[in-house]
């Protein structure tokens, strides 16, 4: 089941919540695992197993490595151990897709986050930030929490540990959750919706008509296209979090004010980027030993943690090398330029780099570059390519301004303006939203997100 469903948006979410706020505060962590259970295997019944066998490894490898703290070698092999089944589980589910047929197993979504979970909690409770939790239906539950299960935020149980017992059901809570729930929709169904329309148009067309113009044009609704897709799932996932009781935090920053390309990663996708930081690069040495090197391999890991294809792997070398550059080669150039130049600077090479992750093959990526400066294709510009600016211009100064904080800022200044919130202005909003999402979602094919594979 999908966020963007009619299915759950009508019938799955308004009962599950009916359930979770009648039945009393012991009971909720188990409506809470029936209900993520019912949603992850709604479509397929099998998907249960590969789940359950991953979570019930991990509450138990957890339990011994806990018990045995004081035996700092058996609980580091317990330890390793834990790390290489998980890994092998990820490695197998995401890219053994030719053993389904034999062994009967069905892909299960967004295993990779799941996996990077159990990781973080294993190792926390053999660093003692955390201990072993021995209720396995809390654990379970914690594991398998639906608004968080396919696409993130990665959180870590001993953040959200506490907030099992302590969480409020309130209308407030109620409320707030459900304008970060439509906020999100909206940004998923409609935003992502007409930049990924507009990149499936270019990418479709025949190398020999497209302009430099149609190209990056086409890369860069390819960028808004993951941005708004990836951001608005994170934020539905925030806003079922408050619903539930739970402060999940935002998983990106605007990214796209970003004035320098490693500026742009530390504002997109953060839970990920903190984990590889606190788990990966900190336990390397962090910048104090061999930056270079950890950078490389912070970045190859992050490239097969997308998939194992070639092309993921040179757009992960690339973002590498521009790291480096930035820090060893122009970094004083970066400081003192402009803010507008760092700008530009950065959504030229974030938006080529795209190029590099969506394209199917390093030849095909390579070709599509060639495009983006006038090589192979018909020019520099074209009627196509104009056609795209201007018959979408709304659209485009709507995703440009969307990508920015100033509109919401502006929005919330208007709207708590002297501490006075204007109640009617703000749902009336948001049920236009809320009501063209759920348009959309009728009248427009079914286009599944990239990052559900993950």
């Amino acid at each position: 089941m999908l966020f963007g469903s009619t299915v759950f948006l009508f019938t799955f979410l308004p009962v599950f919540l009916i359930v979770y706020y009648l039945v009393p505060r012991p009971l909720k962590n188990a409506v809470l695992l029936a209900g993520s259970l019912v949603f992850y295997t709604w479509d397929a019944l099998l998907r249960i197993l590969p789940v359950a066998a991953i979570v019930l490894f991990n509450y138990v490898s957890a339990l011994y490595i806990g018990k045995n703290l004081k035996d700092k070698k058996r609980a580091k092999r317990r330890l390793i151990f834990n790390i290489a089944v998980n890994l092998f589980f990820m490695i197998f589910l995401k890219y053994g897709e030719t053993l389904y047929g034999s062994v009967g197993i069905v892909y299960p979504m967004g295993i990779s986050f799941l996996t990077l979970q159990m990781l973080s909690y294993s190792i926390d409770v053999y660093q003692k930030e955390a201990k072993a939790e021995k209720r396995l239906l809390d654990f379970a539950a914690f594991a398998v929490m639906f608004p968080r299960i396919i696409a993130g935020p990665l959180v870590r149980y001993k953040d959200i540990k506490g907030q099992y017992g302590t969480r409020k059901l309130t209308l407030e809570n109620l409320g707030e959750g459900s304008l970060l729930f439509i906020r999100g929709l909206a940004k998923r169904v409609l935003l992502a919706g007409e930049a990924g329309l507009i990149f499936n148009k270019v990418f479709s067309m025949e190398a020999g008509r497209v302009s430099a113009l149609t190209a990056w044009l086409g890369c860069a609704a390819f960028g808004f296209h993951i941005y708004y897709g990836f951001g608005g799932y994170c934020d539905m996932a925030c806003g079922l979090g408050r619903m539930l009781g739970f402060h999940l935090k935002n998983n990106f920053a605007y990214p796209y004010v970003a004035r320098s390309v490693a500026e742009f990663w530390h504002r997109w996708h953060t839970s990920l980027r903190a984990w590889f930081r606190d788990y990966v690069y900190l336990p390397l040495g962090g910048k104090q030993e061999g930056y270079g090197g950890n950078i490389i391999i912070i970045w190859l890991l992050a490239a097969l943690w997308h998939g194992v294809s070639l092309h993921f792997l040179m757009w992960g070398m690339y973002c590498a090398l521009l790291f480096l550059c930035e820090n060893y080669v122009w970094r004083g150039v970066l400081k003192r330029l402009p803010s507008f130049f760092g700008h530009l600077y950065c959504l030229i090479f974030v938006t080529a780099g795209w190029v590099l992750f969506f394209s199917p093959s390093p030849g095909s990526a390579m070709k599509y570059l060639g495009l983006m400066i006038g090589m192979g294709g018909c020019g520099f510009t074209d009627k196509q390519g104009l056609y795209l600016l201007v018959t979408n211009g709304g659209i485009w100064l709507i995703l440009v301004l969307g990508a920015a904080p100033a509109v919401h800022k502006v929005y919330e200044r208007i709207i708590y303006e002297g501490r006075r919130i204007k109640t009617g202005i703000n749902c009336t909003v948001y049920a236009v939203l809320f009501f063209l999402s759920v348009a959309y979602l009728v009248t427009e094919p079914y286009r599944p997100f990239l990052y559900f594979r993950f």
